[in-house]
C-alpha cells in the first residue's frame, strides 16, 4: 500500500497536477520573454548568431514553427501572457505608457498565490508606470527592472528619466540591464528553491537602443546586435544551470519566446522567411520564436508545427498546478498541456489579432489580412512567406473569415467602429502613422 501510494505522488508530480499534499511538489514555473527578437534570431531557427544556449534549450526541449505573439508590438503581448485573455478584453491593444493593467484582471501570479506560489518579476514590465498598475499589486511578490518600454542598458534612463524599480520604489543599480536581470532571477531561485514558485523573466533585450554590452556603445551594426543576442542567450544558460544546480530541473517548466516579431531596420536582425516586421500583422509581425523545456516529461527534440499563442501559457500553467479561476473568467488561451505531455494535436480554433484598424485571423492553415482596408488571404501552410493572396480565388471562405472577425470584435469589445472591412482614408492614415511611430 505505501509503494502504491509513492507511485501515485510520483505521476502526479510527473504530470504535473494535483494529488500530493507537499507543496514542494507542484511544478515551479519559469517564461522567459525576449523583446524584439525576430522569427531567424536564434541559431536553431537559422541565425547566424551563435546562442548555444537555446539551442541546448530547443535540443533538449519542444521548438515551436507556429507561435505567435498575441500581438504586434510590445504591451499586448504582455497583458495575454499574463492574463490568457485577448488584450482587447482588458483595453490593451497599443503600447501602455501611464495607465495600463487595470485591478481586475487575474494575472497568472495572482491565480498561483493560493497554492503557495512565490512569484516574481525581473526586467520590462510595459503594463502602466501608476502605482496600480505595478506587478507588486498584480500578485508578483517580488519586481526589480523597468516600466516602460525602453531603457538606456547601463543608464537605466528612458529619454534622460531614470526608470529602474525594485517594486513601487525607484532604485539605482550598477550594470547592464539584461545580466542584472539574470542576476536577480538567479538569485531569485536560489532563495525559493524549497517552495513552489513562478518566475518571469522579462529580458528588455534585444530592444533600442542597440548597444554594446562591453563597452556601452550605441550602434546599429549587426555585430553589436549580434553581441545583445548573445548576451540574452548567456543569461538564459546561467537561469537553466541554476535550476540543474539545485536539483530543480526535472520540477520546472521552462518556456522562451519573444514578445513580437524582429524591428525594421536593425542590422544583424532577421524575421526569415517570414514577411513583416514588428508592428505588423504580417507574419513578420507577430509569428515569433518559442521553445518549451521540462526534462523528463516529454520527449528531446521535438519540432512543432502547432499553432499556439502567448495567451495560451497562463491557462497551461494553472493546469499544471491544479489551479483554479473564478467561474465568470473568461480564458481565451487553451492548455497546451495535452501538446507537451501526451504530444497530442490542439483541437482546431480561430485566432485573431488586431492593432488600430488592421487585423488578421487564422482558421487552420488559411489567414486572413485586412491592412490599411485591402484585404488579402494566404495559406500559410504552402506560402509561409505570404507572397500569394487567394482572396479572389476564395471569396466565400473570404467572406465567412470576415463574418469571424466581426463576430470576434463584439466578443471582445472592440468593435467601435475600429474593424471597418473597407478601404478608407481614415485606415490609411492609421496604417501611415503606425509606420511612422511602431514603437518608442
Amino acid at each position: 500500500m505505501k509503494l502504491l501510494t509513492s507511485v501515485l505522488c510520483a505521476l502526479c508530480v510527473l504530470c504535473g497536477l494535483p494529488g500530493s499534499a507537499e507543496a514542494t511538489q507542484k511544478p515551479n514555473f519559469v517564461v522567459i520573454l525576449a523583446d524584439d527578437l525576430g522569427y531567424g534570431d536564434l541559431g536553431c531557427y537559422g541565425s547566424w548568431i551563435q546562442t548555444p544556449n537555446l539551442d541546448q534549450l530547443a535540443r533538449e526541449g519542444m521548438r515551436f514553427t507556429d507561435f505567435h505573439a498575441n500581438g504586434p508590438v510590445c504591451s499586448p503581448t504582455r497583458c495575454a501572457l499574463l492574463t490568457g485573455r485577448y488584450q482587447q478584453r482588458a483595453g490593451i491593444e497599443g503600447l501602455a505608457r501611464i495607465g495600463g493593467l487595470n485591478k481586475g484582471e487575474i494575472t497568472f501570479a495572482n491565480a498561483l498565490q493560493p497554492l503557495g506560489y512565490t512569484s516574481a518579476i525581473f526586467g520590462k514590465w510595459h503594463l502602466g508606470s501608476l502605482p496600480d498598475c505595478n506587478p507588486v499589486n498584480h500578485g508578483f511578490a517580488e519586481f526589480r527592472g523597468l516600466l516602460g518600454g525602453r531603457i538606456d542598458y547601463f543608464e537605466h534612463t528612458n529619454g534622460g528619466e531614470p526608470d529602474w524599480w525594485d517594486g513601487l520604489r525607484p532604485v539605482v543599480e550598477k550594470g547592464y540591464s539584461t545580466t542584472l536581470i539574470t542576476d536577480h532571477a538567479v538569485d531569485f531561485i536560489r532563495r525559493s528553491k524549497s517552495k513552489p514558485f513562478c518566475l518571469y523573466v522579462a529580458y528588455n533585450a534585444v530592444h533600442t537602443p542597440i548597444q554594446d554590452p562591453e563597452t556601452g556603445e550605441h550602434g546599429k551594426t549587426a555585430d553589436v546586435f549580434g553581441r545583445m543576442t548573445q548576451a540574452m542567450d548567456q543569461g538564459v544558460g546561467r537561469i537553466i544551470a541554476t535550476l540543474k544546480e539545485h536539483g530543480l530541473a526535472e520540477n520546472t517548466f521552462v518556456f522562451f519566446f519573444s514578445d513580437n516579431g524582429g524591428h525594421e531596420g536593425i542590422a544583424g536582425s532577421s524575421n526569415k522567411p517570414l514577411r513583416g516586421f514588428k508592428g505588423s500583422l504580417w507574419e513578420g509581425g507577430h509569428r515569433v520564436p518559442a521553445i518549451a523545456w521540462w526534462p523528463g516529461h516529454f520527449p528531446a527534440g521535438k519540432v512543432t508545427v502547432q499553432t499556439a499563442m502567448s495567451m495560451d501559457l497562463m491557462p497551461t500553467m494553472l493546469e499544471l498546478a491544479g489551479a483554479t479561476l473564478p467561474p465568470d473568467r473568461k480564458l481565451d488561451g487553451v492548455s497546451l498541456v495535452p501538446l507537451f505531455l501526451h504530444e497530442q494535436p490542439l483541437a482546431p480554433r480561430k485566432l485573431f489579432w488586431k492593432k488600430g484598424h488592421d487585423l488578421a485571423m487564422r482558421d487552420g492553415p488559411w489567414k486572413l489580412l485586412i491592412e490599411s482596408g485591402t484585404v488579402y488571404l494566404f495559406n500559410l501552410d504552402n506560402d509561409i512567406s505570404e507572397q500569394k493572396d487567394l482572396a479572389k480565388q476564395h471569396p466565400e471562405r473570404v467572406k465567412a473569415m470576415q463574418e469571424d472577425l466581426q463576430a470576434w470584435l463584439k466578443d471582445v469589445g472592440a468593435e467601435r467602429g475600429e474593424g471597418s472591412m473597407a478601404k478608407s482614408a481614415k485606415g490609411k492614415a492609421a496604417k501611415r502613422k503606425a509606420r511612422q511611430t511602431v514603437e518608442e
